[in-house]
């Protein structure tokens, strides 16, 4: 009976005024307690005093319970702040006896009020142990039904024996809503090794085995080491993904909600997790100099870098912000996101960057001092199919926001490119190198000041690779790639924007920045690392299929183009790229020559881009027709040779 009534009211909690009226009763039988003991065992003292002074010392406790709220705790999740609740509740009662005990004696005001000291110091130690006891009791008992009641869902282990692995353990054991049972700690410090916390035994790394996880059905190992680097974690990730267990991670302490680590806070371990590259910290920023009181525009506002740039710029001090994409209904959830975040000084607008007049208008009316162009089509295989329209938004759509940032007395503009731009072997690539060269072009005005920005992949940006596989994973596979030696440099969203403001604010007009991307990450080890976090095996769950490279893709990205190399600036993870001297008028000409042809579909566009861009050469794709004889050559190979001169 007992059982079915706490399962059927565990998600009903005690009165507070229930346990104050416990604590009360606990009190009173602590202070004749107190009495007995103090008059070895025996009943040698006014017990009629003992009852006019019983009141009093009630009342006393109930003051100081009052004010210390040692009451309000709920007794099943009794922690050590509660103890220390009614360790100073205890002291105020006490020091109140005494004040008035002492005030008594001097003045006689009530003659039975007379305690000795040993007395009080007795029902104090007595209440401290009872109040506390009752309460852990409980909690033990309450434990031990459920327990009892219904068997753990999961068993696992937490990876880490430190300060953030007990705090893990009590968080995860700790929750009402789960049940869960640590079967034991793992720790790499052989002096912790053979130990026990909190009943608990801690092992050795060594017992991570197929045999040990399947006889104590371990499902997860949770990672509680706090400041690991990503090599290291990698590296402990290694050890134990082929095991058929998940794998789980704690985030820094520095991130916890109010200091205190939420069950929900502790994720899966991400792929980005195991980058092997330190996260990208600016330390000294000239950002906020840049910024200050300055009317700033953001093209593609509502991508996943523009969105970005917006997110990070609202955290500085400017006059306006002016959000510019076609996309309404992402730009209306940035909308939301941000004024929930408590970010009102934006103006975010619907429109085509593709549309003079309308851009006209808002730079009449706005005025902006810096822009940064993120708007682009960006999907290779797309836009391999669809070069009129990667014309019309990268190189035209470009050229008319460069324009009118040159009418208009721009101070700063700054183009988000791409590593796809350097050599391009397809069209998304070509028209973003021509925009380069265009901007280059107009940098020789001395009106503006044109900042390019080129970096590799982004984790998690629409359409990149890992959201694909995680889609893949959750259909049951396979995952696609499209060949077995491609490899591709990643970076964060945030690093990546970050990154942007920071070239932005540094630059002095006509650099190309790049970006210090760490390793290439090879991308069949990258899905085959993603199924192993998933807690599944590859190929038994889920089989890998390669599905040969798609037009226009290349098997190693670059960051460099032939003939240029690299400057120093004062952030190691930011280079201004040496760009090879262009024919600044022909090149011009060219290039509203293509928007021109394009505009009016005359003429083969992709042939234009050619001649504008000598070293696009495309591969695998229906416009290797067009390339000539002297231009038919394997671009993946060359790029294989270049690898060791590109990384150093």
């Amino acid at each position: 009976m007992i059982k079915k009534y706490i399962f059927d009211n565990n998600k009903h909690y005690a009165s507070k005024w229930t346990v104050l009226l416990i604590d009360l009763c606990i009190v009173g039988v602590s202070f004749m307690l107190a009495y007995f003991i103090r008059f070895n065992l025996s009943f040698n003292f006014d017990v009629q005093r003992l009852w006019a002074q019983l009141p009093i010392v009630i009342l006393l406790f109930l003051t100081s319970f009052l004010i210390s709220g040692s009451y309000k705790g709920v007794v099943r999740h009794t922690g050590i702040k509660d103890v220390y609740a009614i360790f100073n509740a205890i002291c105020l009662a006490s020091i109140g006896t005494i004040g008035i005990v002492l005030t008594n004696r001097y003045f006689g005001i009530v003659d039975s009020f007379t305690i000795p000291l040993s007395i009080i110091i007795i029902n104090s130690l007595l209440t401290f142990l009872a109040l506390t006891a009752a309460r852990y009791v409980f909690k033990i008992c309450f434990e031990s039904l459920i327990k009892n009641n219904e068997t753990p869902t999961k068993n696992l282990i937490v990876y880490g024996a430190g300060e953030s692995g007990i705090i893990t353990y009590n968080t995860l054991t700790n929750h009402s809503k789960m049940k869960v049972k640590v079967v034991g700690f793992v720790d790499n410090n052989l002096q912790k090794v053979g130990k026990q916390i909190n009943g608990v035994k801690v092992y050795d790394k060594s017992i991570l085995t197929k045999e040990f996880v399947r006889f104590h059905s371990i499902s997860e190992v949770v990672f509680s080491i706090q400041n690991i680097r990503p090599r290291q974690l990698r590296t402990l990730v290694n050890e134990i993904v082929d095991l058929p267990v998940k794998v789980k991670i704690v985030p820094p302490v520095e991130d916890w909600i109010n200091g205190e680590l939420k069950v929900s806070q502790i994720k899966r371990v991400q792929i980005e997790d195991l980058l092997d590259r330190p996260p990208i910290k600016i330390k000294n920023s000239k950002v906020v100099k840049d910024f200050e009181d300055k009317v700033i525009m953001v093209t593609g506002g509502a991508g996943s870098i523009g969105s970005e740039l917006v997110r990070q710029i609202c955290k500085y001090s400017y006059q306006s912000l002016i959000i510019i994409d076609q996309a309404e209904s992402a730009l209306y959830d940035l909308q939301q996101e941000l004024k929930q975040v408590g970010f009102h000084n934006f103006i975010p607008v619907v429109s085509d960057i593709r549309d003079k007049n309308k851009m006209r208008a808002l730079f009449e009316e706005h005025k902006p001092d810096r822009i940064f162009h993120a708007a682009a089509y960006k999907h290779v295989p797309l836009m391999e199919r669809n070069p009129y329209e990667a014309v019309k938004i990268n190189v035209a759509g470009t050229k008319t926001i460069v324009d009118l940032a040159v009418d208009f007395n721009v101070e700063k503009f700054v183009f988000v490119s791409t590593d796809k731009a350097v050599n391009p072997t397809n069209v998304m690539g070509a028209t973003k190198r021509i925009a380069e060269m265009y901007i280059g072009c107009r940098q020789q005005d001395e009106k503006t000041k044109f900042v390019t920005t080129r970096f590799g992949n982004v984790l998690g940006s629409n359409g990149s690779v890992i959201p694909l596989f995680r889609k893949q994973i959750e259909k049951g596979g396979p995952l696609t790639v499209t060949h077995k030696d491609i490899t591709r440099y990643f970076m964060t969203i945030p690093e990546a924007s970050q990154l942007v403001l920071e070239a932005g604010a540094m630059g002095k007009g006509g650099e190309i920045f790049i970006f210090d991307m760490g390793e290439s990450v090879k991308i069949l080890d990258l899905a085959k690392n993603m199924i192993r976090l998933s807690g599944l095996h590859f190929p038994d769950d889920i089989d890998i299929k390669i599905t040969g490279l798609r037009p226009g893709e290349k098997l190693y990205e670059e960051l460099l183009a032939n003939g240029e190399n690299t400057l120093p600036t004062y952030h190691d993870k930011i280079m201004i790229s040496k760009v090879r001297d262009i024919d600044y008028i022909k090149t011009r000409t060219m290039i509203d020559e293509l928007c021109i042809s394009n505009l009016f579909f005359k003429g083969n566009v992709v042939q234009l881009m050619k001649s504008i861009v000598p070293e696009y050469i495309s591969n695998n794709s229906d416009f290797c027709k067009l390339d000539t004889d002297t231009k038919k050559s394997n671009p993946t190979e060359d790029l294989k040779s270049k690898i060791p001169q590109l990384n150093s």
